[in-house]
């Protein structure tokens, strides 16, 4: 065989492979990417420009523990064929889901009013203009891309959306960074008894494992499930367990990975360019792209500044679906982005009111870091009960059928250090 045609034939078997790990990576990376959100990128900003690298060592304990549960909320929607506020409302007092569902909506509607805010800054920041104009621009597209895009057509786009986080991860590579201490401190968790640290701490934990993202990940594997034409759920059809199993794993796993790596090269940027400078009291993400402005220059400022809008529309989307999803499941509603608006006109109306609300916030001119504040409140008290009763869905037969989580992902997921 010639030499070109042999490297004919690997480009070939290359793009194979990648077509093919493009259709598994899905739900779990739309996920992890989502849990960057522009009020993220604010919380690991404060965290780098205030304490350097010391926060590091949170990226890496937090990823396992987020595989854990999201590949727990992946499987109870692919087995059981139905989200997690439905088999709450199923296998509990309904009360229990509507209450949820209910804290959810308005933990939700706090954090996308907080990202509407950061991306309308942004751009303000950059184009100049009208900050308000810009908050219902963002609104307005978001609210169109869910309600008349049809879902086949609107998952990649959100996939394609994930790579906006690639901008913000660019940023360190223009500032100076010693990589054997970036890796000493990922490695070695330090803890002071300081009440600002543990108050950022629990600030970085509770943004980083964040309820929406259960309600999130279940629900797109019950669309995807629906999108098919033989699709069934895996209690129903176990012959197909063993590929669709194995999908949410890879998914998972580096679409969590994804997300963590994102997190620590934001919080490693704003500390080898603001906190190594003197800089260390960061608000939002639009002040900490306009501290690195003068420090690491203005390509940096862009990438940082382009990767908040990006990952705003990532996650305005998802943050108003989950809600969505959690309401309309606790309610009995028919709930999905695949039917039209008339054959789900409460779910898509949750997705509008959770926008309108947002923009309305954002229009009163709220403290987005009271906002984000209380959002984070209600995300801590609902984010442990919401697990426990996860691992219990988990374990039930009548739930899982035979495919019930295993000891692994129970202890994973029912760990949570805040």
């Amino acid at each position: 065989m010639s030499l070109t045609r042999r490297l004919r034939q690997q480009g070939r078997s290359a793009r194979r492979r990648g077509q093919v790990l493009l259709h598994t990576l899905g739900p779990g990376l739309i996920a992890g990417a989502a849990d960057d959100d522009p009020s993220g990128i604010a919380t690991y900003s404060q965290a780098g420009a205030r304490f350097g690298l010391a926060m590091l060592w949170t990226t890496v304990l937090t990823f396992p523990l987020m595989v854990g549960i999201q590949m727990v909320s992946a499987r109870i929607g692919r087995v059981s064929g139905v989200g997690v506020a439905a088999n709450l409302r199923a296998h509990y007092p309904p009360a229990l889901a509507i209450a949820i569902a209910c804290l959810l909506l308005v933990a939700n509607v706090i954090d996308l009013g907080a990202d509407l805010a950061a991306m309308a800054a942004a751009v303000q920041l950059v184009a100049g203009g009208s900050y308000h104009l810009y908050v219902v621009g963002f609104a307005a597209f978001s609210l169109a891309l869910q309600v008349f895009v049809p879902f086949p057509r609107y998952a990649p786009i959100l996939k394609l959306l994930t790579l906006s986080l690639l901008a913000d991860a660019a940023t360190v590579f223009f500032v100076q960074v010693d990589w054997c201490q970036v890796i000493a401190s990922s490695l070695t968790p330090k803890l002071a008894w300081d009440p600002r640290y543990i108050g950022m701490l629990v600030a970085v934990l509770g943004t980083t494992i964040s309820p929406y993202l259960f309600f999130w990940q279940a629900g797109q594997e019950v669309e995807e499930l629906h999108a098919s034409e033989r699709g069934q759920a895996l209690k129903h059809a176990p012959e197909t367990a063993w590929q669709h199993l194995r999908r949410i794993k890879i998914d998972t796993y580096l679409g969590m990975g994804f997300s963590n790596l994102v997190a620590l090269f934001i919080m490693l940027a704003t500390a080898a360019a603001l906190n190594a400078h003197g800089v260390t009291d960061i608000q939002t993400s639009r002040e900490a792209a306009q501290a690195l402005r003068p420090v690491a220059g203005e390509w940096a400022f862009l990438l940082f500044t382009l990767g908040i809008v990006g990952t705003g529309l990532l996650a305005v989307p998802v943050l108003a679906g989950s809600a969505a999803y959690a309401v309309a499941e606790a309610l009995g509603w028919r709930g999905s982005l695949a039917v039209e608006l008339r054959a789900a006109k409460g779910f898509y109306g949750i997705i509008a009111a959770a926008m309108l609300v947002g923009v309305v916030l954002d229009f009163n001119d709220v403290d987005p870091i009271r906002e984000l504040y209380w959002s984070a409140v209600i995300n801590g008290v609902i984010a442990v009960p919401i697990m426990a009763v996860m691992m219990l869905l988990g374990q039930r037969a009548d739930v899982m059928g035979p495919f019930v989580v295993t000891r692994r992902l129970r202890v994973l997921g029912c760990w949570r250090p805040a």
